[in-house]
């Protein structure tokens, strides 16, 4: 049996000619009964402000101390140790860098591969790295003089990078430890991940 037609639905504003209403704006705001609504809201219209959003969790098989590889950026096709998920959801990883020559740097979950080699990084003390040890610090300086201001900010730079590499080379040394105590795993994380001819990408296992 056909089902029945269901009648069309009216507008509440029909067009006397395409494009022009029946109604005029300020006719259809009385006819909608929206002065209703904004009286009852103290002459605004109510509004529901956005939730803010979690970040998201790390895939089930990003654990840390899962060799990762990068799939975008200055150091794609290079396999990095995932240490930890920092607030913003981004992941922080690492080389480290006197194996393969990647820093400690934040990246999206969305451009890597989880492999199923496993660290045990239960030795690295990561509680220092935080999205903010990222974000470069701009500090507004009263300017005394071109070369004063200067000379001031690179020494404040020289500092800056200093501390940044005593961090790397703390989180390398108790990294490689670990490393050297698993066979042929530091050649491993040396050798860049690439696709040869003929290699089937989604038949690969990692």
């Amino acid at each position: 049996m056909a089902a029945k037609r269901k009648s069309p639905v009216k507008s509440r504003n029909p067009d006397l000619i395409r494009g022009v209403g029946k109604y005029s704006r300020s006719q259809m705001y009385h006819k909608r009964g929206l002065w209703a609504i904004k009286a009852k809201h103290g002459g605004v219209f109510p509004c529901h402000d956005p939730q803010p959003r979690a970040p998201a969790a790390a895939e089930a098989s990003i654990t840390p101390g899962t060799v990762l590889i990068l799939l975008a950026g200055r150091f794609m096709g290079k396999r990095v140790v995932f240490l930890k998920q920092l607030p913003s959801g981004l992941l922080l990883v690492t080389g480290p860098f006197k194996i393969n020559g990647a820093p400690l740097r934040r990246v999206n979950q969305s451009y890597v591969i989880a492999t199923s080699t496993k660290l045990d990084i239960s030795g690295v003390n990561v509680e220092k790295f935080d999205d903010k040890y990222f974000v470069k610090e701009v500090e507004k300086k009263k300017k005394k003089g071109e070369g004063e201001f200067f000379e001031a900010e690179k020494e404040d730079k020289k500092k800056l990078s200093e501390n940044k590499k005593e961090n790397q080379k703390a989180v390398d040394a108790s990294l490689i430890k670990s490393i050297e105590g698993v066979p042929d795993l530091k050649a491993y994380l040396a050798a860049r991940f690439s696709l040869k001819s003929g290699m089937k990408p989604h038949e690969l296992a990692f």
